[in-house]
């Protein structure tokens, strides 16, 4: 089997150097890291991906999925905390919607990579 790690005690400080410069802070990453525990769900992925594709309600999305109104409201407030669901209400009814591009583009990313052949 081979071995994966370096035998040698060598730093290659331009390559620190550059990787360093290039950098987020601490607390971009740990909110990064939020960010993609969102994903780590696969009821909350479906739902991105319904609404990625149309607006729906708590009900029509617990239809779809066949889980309950009060899951579907759970997932729900876990996305809009994250910013990565908004919601308009019409009368009693309140609608989502995923909250910009930048989730549909995660989405397709995340397509794309599971889909490919490797």
């Amino acid at each position: 089997m081979e071995k994966l790690t370096c035998d040698c005690e060598v730093i290659h400080e331009d390559a620190v150097r550059n990787a360093r410069q290039s950098m987020a802070s601490k607390d971009e990453y740990l909110l990064l890291a939020s960010l993609m525990k969102m994903f780590g769900d696969g009821t909350r992925v479906q739902i991105l991906h319904v609404l990625a594709q149309q607006e729906m309600c708590v009900c029509d999305l617990a239809a779809l999925l066949g889980v309950t109104k009060s899951a579907v409201s759970h997932q729900l407030k876990a996305l809009r905390l994250a910013h990565l669901v908004r919601f308009r209400r019409e009368g009693q009814i309140v609608y989502y919607d995923i909250a910009d591009e930048h989730v549909r583009s995660i989405l397709e990313l995340g397509f794309a990579h599971v889909r490919e052949e490797g």
